[in-house]
């Protein structure tokens, strides 16, 4: 049984929080927020202590795995503390995206992870789907061949103004993570961007993307969908065929070539996701698998390193913008 701990329980840190404390081979003993009241009420809903220092949690607790369920500017900016902290006193950890806000203090968390030996993971859960998962199956054994293009969109509603940048850096480690899931690396970057009336942020996006494999992609992101709409669509196509993945985990189509004849996945109401917080419970299920097997740092999924390339993705893209438009190169 892992003994975890949960650091920073707002909303999200809750769900962390329900995930491993239903989870067989987990045990939530503790969570710490600076926050004494609201870490006093979720350790009580969940009957685990309450720390409000991350030192004093872990000198008093044996800890496996730590989730860094912070916030902060963009969402990420209070992450680098509490992850270099828990990596610092040899824990495996599991950050919520984005890994960070700035790509020097990701690079230093990955960094840091890697010269510890321990295991540094990033809540990139839309890639642990069922749907997601067969549709790389399906990848490969060979259904789509060779990789041609990948269309990503994710459009939720969202109007926190806090930062021109929030959608981007906050919402699209989702998209981009899943674009690098199926097609890796990416080469090339141009983006376009824009506001919907009354509108501070960069609230709508148009990203083009070269991938290190030769194949294109596109990738269509805003905060400005509201309503109860399906807010993610994923399609790749390939020489031999083509899959679509309708809004997360929904339903997954297989068009083959020539053939009349489709492949349908679709998420069983017999024991399938129950709503979009699944995803948390199957990212953490993942996490929690590969740290009882003793999965090498290096070989985890959705990693820290794949958290910092879709960020170094993302200021190429912050970076055409600021160029009218111009295509940037990746580099790490």
């Amino acid at each position: 049984m892992l003994r975890v701990a949960v650091v920073g329980v707002n909303h999200i840190g809750r769900i962390h929080c329900r995930c491993y404390k239903e989870h067989k081979d987990a045990e939530l003993v503790a969570v710490c927020d600076l926050n004494a009241p609201l870490a006093d009420s979720v350790a009580a809903q969940f009957g685990v202590k309450a720390y409000y220092d991350l030192d004093t949690m872990l000198e008093a607790e044996q800890l496996d795995i730590i989730s860094v369920a912070t916030g902060g500017v963009e969402n990420g900016s209070h992450h680098m503390e509490p992850v270099m902290k828990a990596i610092a006193a040899g824990k495996d950890v599991l950050v919520e995206k984005p890994i960070s806000n700035s790509l020097e203090e990701a690079r230093e968390m990955v960094r840091f992870a890697k010269e510890r030996g321990v295991r540094l993971a990033c809540n990139l859960n839309h890639r642990f789907t069922p749907a997601a998962k067969k549709a790389k199956q399906w990848m490969d054994q060979g259904d789509i061949g060779h990789p041609l293009f990948i269309n990503m969109k994710l459009t939720i509603g969202n109007p926190n103004e806090t930062s021109p940048w929030l959608h981007l850096r906050a919402l699209h480690p989702h998209s981009l993570d899943v674009m690098r899931y199926y097609a890796g690396d990416v080469r090339r970057v141009q983006a376009f961007l824009t506001k919907a009336p009354g509108r501070s942020v960069w609230s709508t996006a148009s990203m083009n993307l070269e991938f290190a494999s030769g194949a294109v992609g596109h990738l269509l992101g805003s905060y400005d969908m509201f309503g109860p709409h399906p807010i993610e669509a994923c399609e790749v196509a390939g020489d031999r065929g083509r899959f679509v993945i309708d809004n997360v985990y929904e339903s997954l189509t297989y068009y083959p070539h020539r053939q009349e004849d489709l492949r349908v996945f679709r998420n069983s109401i017999m024991g399938g996701m129950r709503g979009f917080d699944d995803t948390f419970r199957l990212r953490l299920d993942s996490f929690i698998q590969e740290v009882k097997e003793g999965v090498p740092p290096d070989q985890i999924a959705a990693s820290g390193e794949d958290a910092l390339a879709v960020q170094v993705i993302i200021e190429a893209a912050i970076a055409s913008h600021h160029a009218n438009g111009a295509v940037m190169t990746i580099s790490e």
